[in-house]
């Protein structure tokens, strides 16, 4: 036979356990989740995350572009100025005209400066016999770019002539005139504010257009140096005055 329990312990367990479960109860009914203000906070802190962010990300492609921006002026001043080298490297030297010689051949120019475009006459290769080449230089008056010109090559005494007239005319006009010179190519540089050049001739450096290089300015008395002086306009990668010397490879009888 089970043991009877007390009236008031029983009373009293009953009691227990009803505020047990409306303990439950209670803990049932509370939301489970974040409050609005708890979330407002967190949108604000992922948005504040969220500009700081883009601001990092812009800055680092806007550097990104400017080293981009640099790279690109720079290497291609660079090859404007190898170029430059090469094309006086490679400058025809004409021999002295004799009776073996065309008559034709001592009117044919190497090198002529008038102020604002130099036309240079050179060889393809280091062998003459594979054609030569005319190349103007020359600064475009309305945005201030450096400019090189090339003539398709040239096999003949009047290809000749015609490249050298093209090419003074497309430093004026800006385009070569005439279907013969379908092959001439002008690619810009840099934008430059001034340039002038400089002979260097009797140990000494002189403006062709002076009268000190009168009379100098031959088919077969070419400078021992030329030296260019260019101002690159502002707003670029590169700016500020340059100078740049070249001399003759064969000077003193060695290449």
């Amino acid at each position: 036979m089970a043991p009877r329990t007390h009236p008031i312990i029983a009373i009293d367990r009953v009691a227990t356990s009803a505020r047990r479960k409306g303990a439950n109860a209670q803990f049932a009914l509370k939301p489970n989740g974040f409050t609005l203000i708890e979330v407002l906070v967190a949108l604000a802190i992922m948005a504040v995350m969220a500009v700081m962010t883009w601001r990092g990300i812009d800055g680092m492609t806007r550097a990104q572009a400017a080293t981009h921006r640099y790279t690109d002026d720079v290497l291609t001043l660079q090859a404007g100025l190898t170029q430059w080298r090469t094309d006086l490297d490679a400058m025809m030297t004409w021999p002295t005209p004799t009776g073996d010689n065309p008559p034709g051949l001592a009117g044919m120019r190497s090198l002529a400066w008038d102020g604002s475009v130099l036309r240079v006459t050179r060889m393809l290769t280091d062998t003459p016999a594979a054609g030569l080449r005319v190349v103007a230089w020359s600064r475009r008056p309305g945005d201030g770019q450096w400019l090189r010109w090339q003539s398709a090559p040239v096999r003949s005494h009047l290809a000749w002539t015609t490249a050298w007239d093209d090419a003074a005319r497309w430093a004026q006009t800006g385009a070569p005139a005439g279907p013969q010179q379908a092959g001439a190519q002008a690619v810009a540089l840099a934008a430059t504010s001034e340039w002038q050049l400089h002979y260097y001739r009797a140990n000494a450096w002189t403006n062709p257009l002076s009268s000190a290089s009168a009379g100098q300015d031959d088919t077969n008395a070419l400078p021992d140096g030329i030296r260019l002086m260019i101002t690159l306009a502002p707003g670029q990668s590169l700016s500020g005055p340059m100078v740049i010397d070249w001399v003759r490879p064969d000077l003193g009888g060695r290449p």
